[in-house]
C-alpha cells in the first residue's frame, strides 16, 4: 500500500494542487516531498532508495539540475560521518569498546544500583563515538552474563524485575549518550548541514559547541533515569550484590591489552581532543583560541577534516597480523545506506529552498507565532518523539528540519530555537522496539515485553520533552548565542 500510495499522492499534488500560481515548482516540489515521505514513513522500499529519488526527480519536475543534485550528496558532513565511523570500526575491529566498558563496570561497585549505573554509563559514553546500534549489540551479552549470575545467587523470579531494569537501562542510554556529541545519532548531522543548506551564512555547528550544548542534556537525562529505574525495577532481595571480581573477570579474559588497542586509544583520544579544541572556546570574556589559528586559514579547517585524517594514519600504521590497524574490509562496514540517507535529506532540503516551498509553508504557518515560543518548542518536541516511534529517527529530521527552518523564518525567531530541539527529540522516542535499534536490540532478548517497554517509555518521551524545552533556554542560549527578542541577521 506505501509503495502505491507514495507516487499516487506525490502525483495528486503535481497535477491537481496549485499551492503558488506564481511559481508551479511549489507544488511539484511539495508532490515529491510527500512521495518521499510517505515511503520512508512505511519503508516500502529500502530508506537509501527512497534517498535517492531527488536525483532522478529533481530534473524530471525542473526543481534542480541533475549535476547540482548529484554534489550535495556528498559534503563535509558526510566525511564527518566516514571519518568517525572508520575510527569506531577501528575500536570494534580490536575489542577496545569492550575493554572500555567493563573497565567503566569495574569501577562502579557490585550493588544492583551501582551495576545499573554502570551499565548505562558505560554504554552512553560508547554510544557518544560508536553507533549506538554496535554499542547495544556488545552490552547486550554482558548484561545477559550479569543477569543470568544474579538468577543463580536469587533465583530467575526473584530477579526478573531487576533484569527488566538492566536491559532498559542499556537501550535508553545507548540514545541518551548518542545525543551528547555530533557524531553520536545521525539526526545531530543531518541538522548540521540542513542547517547550513538553509542558511547559508549560518554559524557552524561544530563538535565543540554541540558537545557543550548537548553533553548537559546526556547527563542531566542519564541521572534522571537512571534514578527513574532504580527505583521501579527494584531487585526482591536487597542484599542482593555480585562477587566483587564478577566484571574483574571479563576483563582479564581479554587477555593483556595489545599493541593495537593502545594505538586506537590514542588514535580515539586524540580525534576527541582535535575535535573539541579546534575551533576558538568562549567562555564569558575569555577566548581560548583553538589549534587551527596555528595555521594560514584557519577556516578550511572542519571537524570532518579532523575525522578523515585520523582515520588515515590508522590505515598507515603496522599491525601484529600483516594488515594495518585500519583495513578496508573492516571499512567495508561503514552503513552506506545511512550516507545515502544523509544525501537524500540534504537533497530533499535544497529542494525546499530552491522551490520556495520552504518560503510557502513558512508564510501558511505564521498564525503559531501568535504562541509563547515555549509553547511552540514543547509542542515540535512532543510531535517529533511521539512521530520518531514509528520512523526512523534520520528520517524524521530530515522530513521535518527544512519546514521548522522556515517556520521560524516566518514566525521571527531564530531557527535554531525550533531545529535543535526536533533534532534531541528524534533520539528520544523509548516506547516501542521499533523506535531505535537499541530497542529493538533489547527486545529481541527476549527478556521484556512491549508493554513493559512502553510503560516505562512513555514517561521517558515526556521527560525528554520537558529537558529539551528547558535546555534550548537555558543552554542554548548561551552556547549558541540566541536572542529571543530578534531574528539573527545570517538568517534574514
Amino acid at each position: 500500500m506505501g509503495l502505491l500510495a507514495g507516487p499516487l499522492f506525490g502525483f495528486g499534488v503535481i497535477l491537481f494542487f496549485e499551492l503558488d500560481s506564481f511559481n508551479p515548482a511549489t507544488s511539484k516540489m511539495a508532490g515529491i516531498a510527500i512521495w518521499m515521505a510517505i515511503w520512508w514513513i512505511t519503508e516500502a522500499t529500502p530508506l537509501a532508495v527512497t534517498a535517492l529519488l531527488p536525483v532522478v526527480l529533481f530534473p524530471v519536475f525542473g526543481i534542480m539540475n541533475g549535476k547540482t543534485v548529484s554534489t550535495i550528496y556528498f559534503n563535509h558532513i558526510i566525511l564527518l560521518f566516514i571519518g568517525g565511523f572508520l575510527v569506531a570500526l577501528a575500536m570494534e575491529k580490536w575489542n577496545l569498546h569492550r575493554r572500555i566498558a567493563l573497565k567503566i563496570l569495574m569501577l562502579t561497585g557490585n550493588s544492583p544500583k551501582s551495576i545499573l549505573a554502570g551499565f548505562m554509563i558505560a554504554t552512553a559514553f560508547l554510544s557518544m563515538w560508536i553507533s549506538n546500534t554496535a554499542t547495544t549489540m556488545m552490552m547486550a551479552p554482558i548484561a545477559l552474563a550479569v543477569v543470568a549470575r544474579f538468577e543463580k545467587i536469587a533465583g530467575a523470579e526473584n530477579i526478573k524485575k531487576y533484569s527488566i531494569g538492566i536491559f532498559l537501562g542499556v537501550a535508553y542510554s545507548a540514545s541518551i549518550g548518542g545525543i551528547a556529541t555530533l557524531v553520536g545519532t545521525p539526526p545531530n548531522l543531518s541538522f548540521a548541514r540542513i542547517l547550513n543548506i538553509l542558511f547559508e551564512n549560518a554559524p557552524e555547528i561544530s563538535f565543540a559547541s554541540w558537545f557543550a550544548f548537548a553533553f548537559p542534556i546526556s547527563i542531566v537525562f542519564l541521572v534522571i533515569l537512571w534514578f527513574f529505574l532504580s527505583q521501579i525495577f527494584k531487585p526482591t532481595k536487597n542484599s542482593l550484590k555480585l562477587q566483587k571480581n564478577t566484571f574483574r573477570e571479563q576483563y582479564e579474559n581479554l587477555d593483556k591489552i595489545s599493541r593495537e588497542e593502545v594505538i586506537v586509544l590514542i588514535g580515539f583520544v586524540s580525534l576527541a581532543m582535535l575535535w573539541l579544541l579546534r575551533a576558538d572556546i568562549h567562555i564569558g570574556d575569555l577566548t581560548i583560541p583553538g589549534w587551527a589559528r596555528l595555521f594560514q586559514n584557519p577556516k578550511y579547517f572542519n571537524d570532518g577534516t579532523v575525522a578523515i585524517a585520523v582515520a588515515i594514519v590508522l590505515f598507515l600504521i603496522p599491525a601484529k597480523n600483516g594488515k594495518t590497524i585500519l583495513d578496508w574490509e573492516t571499512a567495508a562496514k561503514i552503513p552506506w545506506h545511512i550516507v545515502l540517507l544523509f544525501g537524500g535529506g540534504f537533497a530533499l532540503a535544497s529542494g525546499f529552498k530552491e522551490s520556495g516551498l520552504a518560503e510557502f509553508l513558512g508564510q501558511k504557518l505564521t498564525g503559531v507565532g501568535s504562541l509563547h515560543p515555549i509553547l511552540i518548542v514543547a509542542a515540535i518536541c512532543l510531535f517529533v518523539t511521539f512521530l520518531t516511534e514509528l520512523t526512523s529517527n534520520t528520517a524524521t529530521a530530515e522530513m521535518l528540519l527544512p519546514i521548522l527552518g522556515a517556520l521560524a523564518i516566518a514566525i521571527k525567531i531564530n531557527p535554531l530555537m525550533l531545529m535543535i530541539p526536533a533534532t534531541l527529540s528524534c533520539s528520544c522516542a523509548f516506547m516501542l522496539p521499533v523506535a531505535t535499534p537499541p530497542n529493538a536490540i533489547i527486545f529481541g532478548t527476549n527478556r521484556l515485553k512491549i508493554p513493559e517497554m512502553a510503560r516505562v517509555g512513555i514517561w521517558l518521551n515526556l521527560i525528554g520533552v520537558l529537558i529539551i524545552t528547558t535546555a534550548i533556554f537555558v543552554i542554548g542560549k548561551v552556547v549558541f548565542e540566541i536572542d529571543l527578542a530578534q531574528l539573527p541577521d545570517w538568517a534574514k
